[in-house]
């Protein structure tokens, strides 16, 4: 027994029309994923970050950290227990960021939501466990011990990894970066020109 399951008879007048509308969301689906670089959030390029401006002056900030030569933007902000967990935790993350940044209701400071500081806590643990597990700190400051593990690291650890913290309107030339994977180093003609002058 085959079952058919059509929902517009073959000779309607509105087959056409449905399926001139399919084509056209599909089309408009596959234009937004290729404008929006959607196949670049699912590698560990930090340069999939700065598809979206707003988050230029986090990234410049993390390219002038100690953190740039040892992690990227996923290794902090994104679960490591398991793959499943991380790009659920990844889509769940970009898709409020991009809903986020289409509306332009971005705040001038971004900060974390709860569970994005929950996963940044455990990284930090997973990646510097034998500073927050040897006792040779436990002499440095009263009550470290117990600090390291009953609070967020970036309670006393404010520049790290993102320096000081500062509005998408706060910094001067907050410029989109170049990509990290060139070898030759692009120097602006002014300083060119300063340069040439020493």
């Amino acid at each position: 027994m085959i079952f058919k399951f059509n929902i517009l008879p073959k000779n309607s007048k509105w087959r056409k029309t449905a399926m001139f509308f399919i084509a056209v969301v599909i089309g408009l689906g596959l234009f937004m994923a290729r404008e929006s670089k959607i196949a670049s959030y699912l590698s560990d390029d930090p340069q999939a970050c700065v598809n979206c401006h707003v988050m230029t002056s986090v990234y410049n900030s993390w390219m002038h950290s100690s953190h740039r030569e040892w992690a990227n933007c996923n290794d902090c902000h994104v679960p490591h227990d398991n793959v499943i967990n991380k790009y659920y935790f990844k889509a769940k993350d970009g898709l409020y960021h991009a809903s986020v940044f289409t509306a332009r209701a971005e705040p001038d400071v971004i900060e974390m939501k709860e569970a994005s500081q929950e996963v940044v806590q455990n990284n930090c643990i997973r990646c510097h466990v034998q500073q927050v597990t040897q006792a040779k700190y436990d002499g440095w400051l009263e009550g470290h011990n117990e600090n390291r593990t009953g609070r967020q690291c970036w309670s006393c650890h404010k520049m790290i990894p993102h320096g000081k913290v500062h509005g998408l309107t706060t910094i001067k030339f907050n410029l989109a970066p170049l990509p990290t994977d060139q070898e030759e180093i692009v120097i602006p003609s002014w300083m060119e020109e300063q340069l040439k002058k020493e």
